[in-house]
């Protein structure tokens, strides 16, 4: 049995544009469904900043994987257990935030890659396989070349540290959280600042440096997010459920109110 979402997987260590949905207030099995009709990649399911239970998180992990979409859990920055729990229900790649360090991407690949790469133990569901895996040495290799890890480069020491970490095996994108950056930076909400931009281009350098992938985040502008996109990023986290559902509601909702008759 091939691992579930591969061709997905494939598109984005590719270097193909990619896009993801960020997963915070929706649950159960219509979210990929959702995501697949709408043209994204891959799901953002945020366990930072969103209000969701590792059970939820297992259910969304289970119903996205055949549907060729990508499910990929954003964890906190030390909550290292909660990534492989996920992994083991599912998901096929894990973000986390504030990675600035080298040695702090290191203690990624130990805990969410096999032997002799990491440590990460075995177990879990079997879900990524259809319940249907190859054998363990088998299963563990795929698992191992396949699992998508993710560091996201959010203050000036990361940028700094980008190509140290871009240079580490098994870590394979970079991605920007660019509103975190930006304050970081002493200039919150402006994306745009030719600081952030100095920091893409830094950023990119590396990751072409060393084959890894450059991830957006944050970067809703049309004009700044192809910006970057030009500048090189390519897995990009296209939109947020709360923001998509906002936006539309509010153009649905001012349409409507404008039908109304004028008081005479």
């Amino acid at each position: 049995m091939p691992l579930l979402g591969s061709d997905a997987l494939k598109r984005i260590r590719a270097g193909n544009l990619t896009l993801g949905l960020g997963v915070h207030h929706l649950r159960g099995s219509a979210v990929p469904l959702l995501a697949k009709a709408a043209g994204y990649d891959w799901l953002f399911i945020d366990a930072e900043h969103g209000a969701i239970s590792t059970p939820e998180i297992s259910q969304i992990c289970m119903a996205t994987l055949p549907m060729g979409v990508v499910p990929i859990v954003r964890i906190c920055t030390g909550a290292l257990d909660e990534g492989t729990r996920a992994l083991d229900n599912g998901a096929l790649g894990i973000v986390v935030p504030h990675v600035d360090t080298p040695a702090q991407a290191r203690r990624l690949v130990e805990a969410f890659r096999f032997a002799p790469i990491g440590h990460r133990s075995t177990g879990g569901s079997n879900a990524c396989f259809g319940y249907r895996p190859p054998p363990a040495a088998e299963a563990q290799k795929i698992l191992n070349a396949e699992i998508l890890i993710i560091a996201m480069i959010e203050t000036p020491q990361a940028v700094e540290s980008a190509a140290e970490i871009a240079a580490i095996d098994g870590i394979d994108v970079l991605l920007i959280g660019s509103n975190d950056l930006a304050l970081e930076m002493g200039i919150p909400g402006q994306v745009g600042h030719a600081r952030v931009r100095a920091a893409y281009e830094q950023v990119a350098a590396a990751c072409q440096q060393h084959s890894k992938v450059l991830g957006m985040g944050g970067v809703y502008d049309q004009e700044v997010a192809s910006r970057y996109i030009g500048l090189g990023a390519r897995m990009i986290l296209g939109a947020s459920d709360h923001g998509l559902l906002l936006e539309a509601a509010t153009r649905r909702a001012e349409f409507l109110r404008a039908l109304a008759p004028k008081p005479e």
